[in-house]
């Protein structure tokens, strides 16, 4: 059976057996989901490496931060980027004599922008329960110009490592996947669990010879945390910590940067260093973690524990987090439904792009993770929006300071779809205060450098200059002016001409490792894969 059969038989029973759309039955998220590799990639999946292919006049905005600059000709020669060369000046003719010649493939981008592709710094791929072929979150990342992600994780670890090297060499259409794990995790360690020191300094090394690129950790105790960590750096991986709030009082994000954390994702722990009258949070009587409506609608009631900004704490915990050289991956996007769910939940995008399974999983369960809208109200999302106002002056004062901000998004849980979250995540660094340009750099250069720091390499990616690897993106809008033309679903406009509304922008190709992706081309083979679902869901009724 290939791969594109065993989903189309997976998904079939999935909905057949019951997993209806606003139906009460609901699945807890999986520790290492169980995901359908991609189908291979055939003759029609983009075309390319290209011996020598010429993007033709347009703007580029290179991914350092630096301002727009065209028209330019950028020459790819296989999966690399040769050159970079600008070709005349706005408003008047190009000049033909400084074009690059000899092209085998050329791009018209004439009026179009060209930006390096997006690293995705916190992703995962789905599972049986949402989304069980890994070829669906692939595509969406692709078609929003993602063309890296990390996975933390994506399925096992041997599936996640079989699907890396497999983009890797480019056997799959998916975006280039860096793969972070949980201690303990990998067929060695199923029935061992990680309780000593050692045992942490054990598996690291485990995971590093298997080909692991990190280390994904949860506020572990204290001495497992400092092993771990110690181990990881050793051995040259990369480490992002979840602090959930189970551990969080022995360690927040201050005891984990100090003990060379990599990376800080989402919020947990970081709150916590700031408080003022408490050591931890000041919990209600009846909170039960394991009630998810009690853990997200509680967490937000931080914003009145924490020092203000400005503060000495809140200084002090900027200057230590930028000089212990800590990477801020904020993740706004994943909770953004939690300040207004009725917006997350009537996307645009959902009724073509998201598949009934996933539907069923965002619905309010009380199993599935993050479908925690039991009784969901005013007060929660004014909790919310007060939060996300700290929290995002936090983020964006350390950036002002010099601390390095990356994009992650999280999809697939709380109404945020794969490849639309991570555009979201862009939207909500420009209302936290950063200008597109440090946005896009965020998501860019500074995704690669937190991706390659640990191992003591210069980035491969994630600018656009003469050596990189030539990763992407195409879109004949402007996305500075407006993120929302990177949507798969576009930006609406009124046509002055017509007088009625249209949709435009979108990315129009993706180029991950030279090969040349249609990315409307990928959202309609989505879209197939959401209409077979729902087929195979009708006939069984």
């Amino acid at each position: 059976m290939t791969p594109r059969e065993h989903w189309r038989a997976t998904s079939c029973l999935l909905v057949l057996v019951g997993t209806l759309p606003m139906m009460p039955t609901g699945f807890a998220q999986e520790d290492e989901p169980a995901m359908i590799p991609a189908p291979d990639r055939q003759p029609s999946d983009g075309t390319g490496p290209h011996a020598r292919l010429i993007i033709r006049g347009a703007t580029l905005i290179d991914g350092t931060g630096a301002p727009p600059i065209g028209p330019v000709d950028i020459v790819v020669e296989g999966n690399r980027i040769a050159d970079v060369v600008s070709v005349g000046y706005p408003g008047l003719s190009i000049d033909d004599d400084k074009r690059p010649k000899d092209a085998t493939e050329e791009i018209d981008a004439h009026g179009a922008y060209v930006m390096p592709g997006i690293v995705d710094m916190h992703t995962h791929t789905g599972g049986a329960t949402k989304a069980p072929q890994a070829e669906y979150s692939y595509k969406l990342w692709l078609a929003h110009g993602i063309t890296t992600v990390r996975g933390v994780p994506s399925g096992t670890l041997a599936f996640s490592l079989s699907e890396k090297q497999r983009s890797e060499s480019n056997e799959i259409v998916a975006p280039r996947i860096f793969s972070y794990h949980t201690l303990g995790s990998g067929e060695r360690y199923k029935d061992t669990k990680i309780l000593t020191p050692e045992q942490a300094r054990g598996w690291v090394r485990y995971a590093a010879k298997a080909g692991v690129d990190g280390l994904k950790l949860g506020a572990h105790r204290p001495a497992i945390m400092k092993a771990a960590l110690d181990e990881a750096n050793k051995q040259g991986l990369g480490s992002v910590a979840h602090l959930g709030q189970m551990g969080v009082a022995q360690m927040n994000a201050l005891d984990a940067a100090r003990l060379g954390l990599g990376t800080l994702t989402h919020y947990y722990g970081l709150f916590e260093a700031m408080y003022e009258d408490h050591d931890v949070q000041p919990w209600p009587s009846d909170m039960n973690y394991n009630n998810e409506q009690h853990r997200f609608g509680q967490v937000a009631r931080q914003w009145r524990l924490v020092a203000g900004r400005g503060s000495e704490k809140w200084n002090a915990l900027l200057r230590e987090f930028r000089d212990l050289g800590l990477t801020l991956d904020p993740t706004f996007s994943i909770y953004s439904a939690g300040r207004n769910v009725m917006s997350a939940r009537n996307a645009d995008w959902h009724d073509r792009y998201t598949l009934p399974t996933q539907w069923n999983f965002y619905t309010p369960s009380r199993e599935s993770h993050g479908a925690y809208w039991f009784d969901w109200t005013t007060a929660d999302e004014i909790a919310w929006r007060n939060f996300y106002r700290v929290w995002m002056q936090f983020v964006n004062d350390y950036k002002n300071m010099g601390g390095r901000v990356t994009v992650g998004s999280d999809s697939g849980f709380i109404y945020q779809l794969y490849g639309f979250g991570t555009i979201t995540e862009l939207e909500m660094l420009q209302e936290a205060g950063f200008h597109p340009l440090e946005a896009i750099r965020s998501a860019t250069m500074y995704g690669a450098e937190a991706l390659f720091e640990p191992k003591g390499k210069d980035i491969r990616f994630g600018v656009v200059r003469p050596g990189l690897l030539a990763d992407l993106v195409i879109v004949e809008e402007n996305p500075l002016a407006n993120f929302k033309v990177l949507y798969g679903t576009g930006a609406v406009r009124l046509n002055d001409d017509t007088g009625k509304p249209e949709r435009v922008g979108g990315v129009k190709y993706t180029i991950k490792d030279g090969i040349v992706y249609d990315a409307k081309q990928l959202l309609e083979d989505v879209a197939a894969m959401v209409a077979e679902q729902k087929a195979a869901l009708a006939a069984g009724q």
